[in-house]
C-alpha cells in the first residue's frame, strides 16, 4: 500500500496537527500485512481470556502476566517462539528453547550481552549510521527510514556478534529466516503441500544465515537466534514509531532528554513490535477462570495486554510502567533485549527531532514476520 503526503503539503510546510493520524496509519500495518490475525485478535478481545478449541487467547494484563509467570510451558512444542526460532536458525540452544538451569544461565549471559556495558559498546556503531544517513534531511532531501534502520540493525547485530558481515546483507538474511519460519504460525488458508514447501524454504534460509555469519558450529545456534530476534524486532518497531511521532507532532517531546524516555516507552507500547507471543502449555492451569490443559496453544496478545490500542501515546501522561512494559514480557520470560531496543529508539528519535520530519511516502511490508513498513520516507519540515 503506497501513500503520498497530504494535498498541499510542500517542502517546509506543516500539516495541521491531527492526534489520530498516527494510530490510523499504524493500523494499516496490521490490516495490510496480517489481516486474518488482526481480525482474529480484534474479534476476541472483549474477553480477558477466550478459548477457541485448543487455542486460548489471552488479552488482559493480569492473565497475560500470569501465563508467563505461572503456567508451565512446553518450550520445544510446535507453534511456539522456540519452535519458530529453531526453524529460522536450523538449531536451538539459546534462551528460547531452554529450561531450568540452562535457561537461567542463558538469561545471565543475555544480561551481559544486552546490559548497559553491551549497549555502551554498540552505541557508537548505530550512532554513526544515524548521523550519516539522516544528514541529507538538512538539505531538503528525502530519507527512507526503513533502509536506514536496515543498516542500523545489521551493523549493530554484526558488532554484537563480532562478525564482519555487510549490514544490509545480515538484515536481509535474518528477515528471510524469520519470514519463512513464521509462516506456519499465521492463521489462514493453506495450499496443499504448503507446509512441506515452507519447511524446505525455512531450511534454505537458515542455512544461508548460518553461512553468512560464518561463526563456529558450536556458536551457530546462539548467533543465528540473536540475529533473527534483534533484526526483526528492530525493523518492526523503529520505523513505525518514527511515523507515529511525525503524524502526531511528537517531535518536541523527542527533542528533550527530559521527556524522550517517556516517549520511547510509549512508542514501544503502542507499536508492540512482537504483538503476539505463541506458547504451548506443558501442564494444567487456570487463567481468569478459563481452564488451561496441557497441550493447549496459548496466544498471549502483548498488543492488548500493554494497551497498545488505547490510550494514544502521551509522554506527559504515560500508562503505568507495569502495563506498558508488558510488550517485553515479564518475569522469567522478559525480553533480554529491552534495554537495547529502548536505547536504539531513543537515539533515533533524538537524531530526527531537530528536523521535525514529516512522512512523504509509506508502503506496508506484506511479507514481514512482524508488522512493519517496507518503505517510509521523510522530509524535514524546517
Amino acid at each position: 500500500m503506497a501513500e503520498r503526503g497530504d494535498p498541499g503539503q510542500g517542502r517546509g510546510q506543516r500539516r495541521r496537527r491531527d492526534p489520530g493520524r498516527g494510530r490510523r496509519r499504524d493500523r494499516r500495518v496490521y490490516l495490510v500485512s496480517h489481516p486474518v490475525l488482526f481480525a482474529l485478535l480484534a474479534a476476541s478481545r472483549q474477553a480477558p481470556v477466550r478459548r477457541l478449541g485448543r487455542t486460548v487467547l489471552v488479552h488482559a494484563p493480569g492473565p497475560y502476566a500470569d501465563a508467563l509467570r505461572r503456567v508451565p510451558l512446553d518450550r520445544l512444542a510446535e507453534g511456539t517462539t522456540a519452535g519458530a526460532a529453531q526453524r529460522a536458525t536450523g538449531t536451538g540452544g539459546f534462551l528460547f528453547d531452554e529450561d531450568g538451569a540452562d535457561h537461567r544461565q542463558a538469561r545471565r549471559d543475555a544480561a551481559t550481552v544486552f546490559g548497559s556495558d553491551g549497549v555502551s559498546r554498540l552505541r557508537p556503531v548505530w550512532l554513526e549510521v544515524l548521523r550519516r544517513r539522516f544528514a541529507p534531511l538538512a538539505d531538503g532531501a528525502e530519507v527512507d527510514v526503513v533502509d536506514v534502520v536496515a543498516e542500523l540493525s545489521g551493523a549493530s547485530t554484526a558488532a554484537l556478534l563480532a562478525v564482519a558481515v555487510p549490514a544490509h546483507a545480515l538484515t536481509a538474511a535474518a528477515r528471510a529466516a524469520a519470514i519463512t519460519a513464521a509462516r506456519g504460525h499465521l492463521p489462514g488458508l493453506r495450499w496443499p503441500g504448503g507446509a512441506r514447501r515452507d519447511r524446505a524454504a525455512t531450511a534454505r534460509a537458515a542455512a544461508a544465515l548460518a553461512e553468512l555469519l560464518g561463526v563456529p558450529a558450536g556458536d551457530a545456534g546462539r548467533a543465528s537466534m540473536l540475529a533473527v530476534a534483534s533484526v526483526n524486532t528492530t525493523m518492526a518497531a523503529i520505523p513505525r514509531a518514527v511515523a507515529w511521532c511525525a503524524d502526531d507532532g511528537l517531535w518536541p517531546a523527542a527533542d528533550s532528554a527530559g521527556t524522550r524516555a517517556a516517549l520511547v516507552a510509549e512508542m514501544l507500547r503502542v507499536t508492540a513490535p512482537s504483538p503476539v507471543l505463541p506458547r504451548v502449555a506443558a501442564g494444567a492451569a487456570e487463567l481468569a477462570g478459563t481452564r488451561v490443559r496441557a497441550g493447549d496453544r496459548l496466544l498471549l496478545v502483548a498488543r492488548h495486554a500493554a494497551r497498545a490500542g488505547a490510550p494514544r501515546p502521551d509522554p506527559a501522561d504515560p500508562v503505568p510502567a507495569a502495563i506498558g512494559q508488558l510488550v517485553f514480557g515479564t518475569g522469567p520470560h522478559r525480553c533480554p533485549g529491552a534495554r537495547l531496543a529502548q536505547a536504539q529508539l531513543d537515539d533515533v528519535l533524538a537524531e530526527l527531532a531537530p528536523y521535525r520530519p514529516v512522512v512523504t511516502g509509506a508502503r506496508v511490508d506484506r511479507r514481514s514476520a512482524l508488522p512493519g513498513w517496507a518503505r517510509l520516507t521523510l522530509r524535514a519540515a524546517r
